[in-house]
């Protein structure tokens, strides 16, 4: 509770803009390490950076719907749902937190915003998303979003160690329903 994020205003959820701000919110977020390899391009430029945002930016997107999480004007995260698919009503559901914001809760509270957008308005039925098994704390923001274990994939994703070698990783699958109930964790609220 001694985060810096803590004491800034109340967070929220909201659109990503093309602004400057949004911007340098990005490269600050992806020039951690634990970031860095998580897209298919380098975010590493203001042009890297505005191809990142750029489907969040469009209204005519029906298949994501992304947010921006705000404290006090700052866009210290992402959570998004892609892969909407209307035949099903399931989504996949993804999100990051700057290192500045971690441990706060906001990942969380962002996350079951974003799913109770999607079970709740947007007339999903089933969100998922999955995570590396070493990654403690992203298991964490799942089970307070209410997401429910269903499972492990093995040697599923493949990342570069330090030394630039091709590693695997297992990855543990779950799932929230839109008959499963509230989440743990409070919602942000979604502004904008």
């Amino acid at each position: 509770m001694n985060s810096p994020a803590h004491a800034l205003s109340p967070a929220c959820l909201r659109p990503w803009t093309d602004t400057e701000a949004d911007i340098d919110s990005i490269l600050t977020a992806f020039e951690a390490d634990d970031m860095a390899g998580q897209c298919a391009e380098p975010i590493n430029s203001v042009a890297a950076a505005r191809r990142w945002l750029e489907p969040w930016l469009d209204p005519s997107n029906e298949t994501a719907v992304a947010f921006a999480i705000d404290v006090d004007g700052l866009a210290v995260g992402h959570v998004m749902a892609s892969a909407i698919d209307r035949r099903h009503d399931t989504a996949w559901v993804s999100y990051w937190v700057s290192s500045a914001a971690r441990g706060t809760g906001l990942a969380s509270r962002a996350t079951t915003a974003l799913a109770d957008h999607c079970l709740g308005p947007l007339g999903l039925f089933r969100l998922e998303l999955a995570y590396r098994v070493n990654n403690p704390s992203s298991a964490s923001v799942a089970r307070n979003a209410g997401f429910q274990v269903e499972g492990v994939e093995r040697a599923k994703l493949r990342y570069l160690d330090e030394e630039g070698k091709a590693v695997r990783f297992d990855v543990e699958t779950c799932a929230r329903l839109g008959s499963d109930g509230p989440a743990p964790a409070a919602p942000l609220p979604i502004r904008g």
